[in-house]
């Protein structure tokens, strides 16, 4: 993909308009495709390293990444989304690479904690997660938290 460009930056290192974009996908996915009305803005933002792919200013792949004590006990990924023009290009599958890389190599471990959408249980599966078991509803959608935990850094 020509102009790709992966992004990662802390809440107080986006600007308004990265902002702007990155809640756009997120909606738009969310949202709007799995017709979901939810509360994306969870305060929870302030307190994440956010990563992202973009072209030109439009967000194609993202999530968000927490530390330990945040969302879970172990750091964790969440709000993985890649828009419809960044499907079937690979780019969120390195996403999540590059995701575990700032987690092992910023927040020094790799015991990675997350909530799974169901249908992508075998997708996350290939990055070492593991099915906890604990399965839910969110938000009408089922998921399954799964667990990673490699090596000790």
């Amino acid at each position: 993909m020509d102009n790709l460009v992966w992004k990662i930056k802390t809440f107080d290192e986006i600007s308004t308009q990265e902002l702007y974009s990155v809640i756009k996908a997120r909606i738009n996915v969310f949202v709007v495709e799995q017709d979901c009305p939810y509360p994306d803005l969870d305060d929870y933002d302030q307190k994440a390293i956010h990563l992202w792919a973009e072209i030109d200013g439009e967000v194609l792949a993202y999530c968000r990444i927490f530390d330990k004590g945040i969302k879970y006990q172990e750091t964790s990924i969440g709000r993985v989304v890649t828009t419809e023009k960044g499907r079937g290009t690979g780019l969120g599958k390195q996403l999540i690479n590059y995701a575990l890389e700032v987690i092992e190599n910023r927040l020094m471990t790799s015991e990675v904690r997350i909530s799974a959408q169901d249908y992508l249980l075998r997708f996350y599966a290939g990055f070492g997660f593991q099915d906890t078991g604990k399965k839910y509803l969110e938000d009408n959608i089922p998921h399954t938290e799964m667990h990673r935990k490699i090596k000790e850094l």
